[in-house]
C-alpha cells in the first residue's frame, strides 16, 4: 500500500539511546561509527562474546522526583522524559497551544517487561495474595505514551502499535493519518521499549542471542510530526518533509521483486537510507540502493521492536540539508515499510 499524503513535516526530535541521553549522543555515535554496545554479562548470556545496548546513561531521577519515577516503569520513564525533550526541541507547549489539538502514536515491543515480570512472579509464588496492583498498570504496552500524554496534558489521539520490528513505522504512518483526516494538528511518534536482564535469559533458552535478539537493546525515539500550514504559521523550524509511506505485507516467495519494486516505487536516488529490524540482512531490500549511504543503526545502537524511532531520528540528524532520505523497516516475515523525508 502507498500511502500520498498532505504535507506533514517534522519540527522536533528526542533520543534516549545506548549512546546517551539526547541528540548530541546519538549524533556522535553515528558521525563515528563506534558502537554504543556493550557486552552482556557472561552468567546472563552463558557465555562471553554476546552485547547489549542498554541505556546507562539514563537516570530517571534526572528529570523527575523519586516517587513519580517509582510510579513508572522503566519504559514508561524513557517516553515520558523523551516526550517532554522533543516537545522542547519543536519548541511546543501543548497547553498554549491546544491540548486536544496534539496526539502521540508510538511503537512499542516488550513495554514495561519488567514490571510485567514482578507482576506475574507475585501471582506464581503467592497466588493472588502475591499480585501488586501499583504494578499492573504499568504491564501493558500502551502505559508509556498514555503516562506521556498525562504528563504532558495531550489530549488528543493516543494508540500504541505493537507489530514485532515495525512497531515504530506502523505508529508513524498511523500518527500522519490522523493529521490526514484532521483529527490533530501535532502528533508525536516514534518508538519506545526496554531491555531487562530477564529477557536475555529467555532469548538464550530460546537460542535467539545470535538470531533475532542479536545486539538488542532499549531506548525511545520521538519525531514531533505537524501539518506543514500549522508549523509555518507558529514559526517552527523545520528538520524534514514526511514523502509517502509504501508497505508490504509480505514478500511472496519467487516473488520478492514485485514487493522490492512496490517499496522502491518513486523513492529516486535517496542520499541516505537508514535500515531498521531485520533490514539489513535482507540483500533483496539492500541491493537495489545503488549508491546510497546506508545508515544501519543495529550494530551502533542495537535493536528492538521499536527501534525504528531511533533510526529515523539518526536519519533526519545525519542526511545532508536538502537531501532526499529513505527509512527501511522490516520484521523478519513482515510487514515492510519505507518511508521518503526531504531533509531540511
Amino acid at each position: 500500500m502507498t500511502s500520498p499524503r498532505t504535507e506533514i513535516v517534522v519540527t522536533g526530535l528526542a533520543a534516549v539511546s545506548p549512546a546517551g541521553v539526547g541528540l548530541e549522543p546519538l549524533r556522535e555515535v553515528i558521525g563515528s561509527g563506534v558502537s554504543a554496545l556493550r557486552p552482556i554479562p557472561p552468567e546472563l548470556a552463558g557465555r562471553e562474546g554476546y552485547l547489549w545496548g542498554r541505556a546507562e546513561g539514563f537516570k530517571a531521577s534526572d528529570f523527575m522526583s523519586p516517587l513519580k519515577a517509582r510510579k513508572l516503569d522503566r519504559c514508561s520513564q524513557f517516553a515520558v522524559v523523551a516526550t517532554g525533550m522533543a516537545l522542547k526541541n519543536a519548541g511546543l507547549d501543548p497547553a498554549a497551544f491546544g491540548a486536544t489539538r496534539i496526539g502521540i502514536v508510538l511503537g512499542c515491543g516488550f513495554g514495561g517487561i519488567a514490571n510485567s515480570e514482578e507482576f506475574l512472579r507475585g501471582y506464581m509464588t503467592n497466588g493472588v495474595d502475591g499480585l501488586v496492583p501499583m504494578l499492573f498498570p504499568n504491564t501493558v504496552p500502551n502505559a508509556p505514551a498514555s503516562n506521556a500524554s498525562i504528563e504532558y496534558g495531550m489530549k488528543g489521539p493516543n494508540a500504541t502499535f505493537v507489530q514485532r520490528f515495525c512497531s515504530a513505522e506502523a505508529a508513524f504512518q498511523m500518527a500522519c493519518r490522523f493529521l490526514e483526516e484532521g483529527r490533530a494538528d501535532i502528533m508525536l511518534t516514534g518508538g519506545v521499549d526496554e531491555l531487562d536482564p530477564f529477557m536475555i535469559e529467555a532469548f538464550r533458552d530460546m537460542g535467539q542471542l545470535r538470531r533475532f535478539a542479536d545486539g538488542f537493546s532499549e531506548g525511545a525515539g520521538i519525531l514531533v510530526l505537524e501539518k506543514g500550514d500549522v508549523a509555518r504559521k507558529r514559526g517552527a523550524a523545520i528538520r524534514a518533509e514526511v514523502g509517502h509511506i509504501r508497505t508490504v505485507g509480505s514478500l511472496l516467495p519467487g516473488r520478492e521483486g514485485e514487493g522490492i519494486a512496490r517499496l522502491l516505487s518513486g523513492t529516486g536516488n535517496p542520499a541516505v537510507v537508514s535500515l531498521s529490524g531485520v533490514a539489513a540482512g535482507m540483500p533483496c531490500l539492500t541491493g537495489p540502493l545503488g549508491h546510497s549511504r546506508i545508515l544501519e543503526t543495529g550494530s551502533l545502537l542495537g535493536r528492538s521492536l521499536a527501534m525504528g524511532g531511533l533510526a529515523m531520528a539518526s536519519l533526519i540528524l545525519s542526511a545532508p540539508r536538502g537531501a532526499s532520505a529513505l527509512h527501511y523497516g522490516a520484521s523478519p516475515e513482515g510487514p515492510y515499510y519505507a518511508i521518503d523525508f526531504t531533509v531540511s
